[in-house]
C-alpha cells in the first residue's frame, strides 16, 4: 500500500500520465480539472513519495526489428544466496532481457522475457550467454505466438 494517501485527483493524474508520459502539465491540468500550479504540485508530491518512480518512452519492438518474444524458464542447481545474486547480476546486464523474475510454483527458478531479432540471435544468446551463467541447470523456452494483452499501465481501480 502506498505511503501517501491517494485521492480521486491523484488517481486521475496517475491514469493520465500512465497513458501519456509526455503530456504537458497544462494539458494534464485541463484533463483532470485543476489549474496548472496545483496540478504540478501534485505531480511533484507523487514523484517525491516514490509513487511515480520514473518516466520512460515506450518503443515499438516490431519497428525496431525485434519481432520474437520468448519466455525463458531457468532452473538453477541450487538457490543459495550467492547463486541467486550471481544470476541476478549477470542476467541483469543483458539488454535482451526485458523482464526477469524469481518465481515459485513451477519447475523454474526464474522466468525471463527476452526480445530477439531472429532465431540465430536467440541461439547465440542461449548458448553463449544463458548457458554459461554459473549454476544454470536447465533452460526451457516458450515462444510467443501472439501477444494478447500487453500493458505498461498499472491497475488503479483499487484506489478509491
Amino acid at each position: 500500500m502506498p505511503t501517501k494517501k491517494l485521492d480521486r485527483i491523484d488517481r486521475r493524474i496517475l491514469e493520465e500520465i500512465q497513458a501519456d508520459g509526455g503530456i504537458s502539465n497544462l494539458e494534464l491540468a485541463e484533463r483532470i480539472g485543476l489549474s496548472p500550479s496545483p496540478c504540478s504540485r501534485r505531480v511533484k508530491q507523487l514523484q517525491d513519495s516514490g509513487i511515480i518512480s520514473r518516466q520512460v518512452t515506450l518503443l515499438d519492438q516490431q519497428a525496431l526489428g525485434l519481432p520474437i518474444a520468448i519466455y525463458v524458464h531457468v532452473c538453477l542447481d541450487n538457490q543459495s544466496p550467492e547463486r541467486l545474486e550471481n544470476f541476478d547480476d549477470v542476467v541483469g546486464s543483458y539488454p535482451e532481457v526485458v523482464e526477469c523474475a524469481l518465481v515459485t510454483g513451477s519447475d523454474a527458478d526464474y522466468l525471463l522475457k527476452v526480445l530477439m531479432p531472429d532465431m540465430a540471435y536467440y541461439q547465440n544468446f542461449l548458448l553463449n550467454k544463458l548457458n554459461k551463467i554459473e549454476g544454470v541447470r536447465s533452460i526451457k523456452t516458450s515462444f510467443v505466438l501472439r501477444q494478447v494483452v500487453q500493458r505498461t499501465e498499472l491497475p488503479l481501480t483499487h484506489i478509491r
